[in-house]
């Protein structure tokens, strides 16, 4: 994972799509969201519980917060994609991420979380796969950005660069401790 960044919050750099997504950057994309298990998994194998406790930034959450973040992100990035696979320009519904990674669940151990995003990355790479281009241009609305729809072909880019960011948190915070 190459950090460009010396901002701990955004070790990968900030979120950028390519538009329109060519039938390359699409394959990037879809690549890398079907890696994100394997990547997740290595980032965090051998890190003793005091180790998955650390924040991996002042402020910010613990590995163990971004591994449990990872599993619910990623699962309403699919159940969004399949929406907006299925219904006319569909309105999401968004959480808060920091109220949900203070839930009790997000201090159990990251096993769990860990399967969720097998999973779910299993079945999300095989529907990312299977879809044709023209769907990729389906939309859908999110409430916080209420000028435009974002299409699939964003949502697919904006995971893979979300499944690369939280890892470089990770495997950042390894690099800075020595671990």
């Amino acid at each position: 994972m190459t950090i460009v960044s010396g901002d701990p919050r955004y070790p990968v750099g900030r979120f950028t799509p390519t538009s329109p997504a060519t039938a390359d950057v699409r394959r990037s994309a879809i690549d890398l969201v079907a890696a994100l298990p394997a990547r997740l998994r290595e980032a965090v194998t051998g890190l003793a519980d005091s180790q998955l406790d650390t924040p991996y930034r002042e402020g910010g959450w613990t590995v163990r917060q971004v591994v449990h973040h990872v599993a619910d992100s990623h699962a309403n990035a699919y159940i969004r994609i399949k929406l907006a696979l299925t219904e006319r320009e569909p309105t999401i519904k968004p959480y808060d991420e920091n109220a949900w990674a203070a839930l009790p669940d997000s201090r159990l151990p990251v096993a769990p979380s860990l399967a969720i995003v097998d999973g779910v990355h299993a079945r999300w790479a095989a529907l990312l796969r299977a879809m044709e281009p023209g769907q990729f241009a389906r939309t859908l609305r999110h409430p916080e950005y209420p000028d435009a729809p974002m299409t699939l072909d964003h949502l697919v880019q904006m995971y893979a660069w979300h499944s690369r960011h939280h890892v470089a948190h990770i495997t950042a915070l390894r690099t800075r401790q020595g671990w």
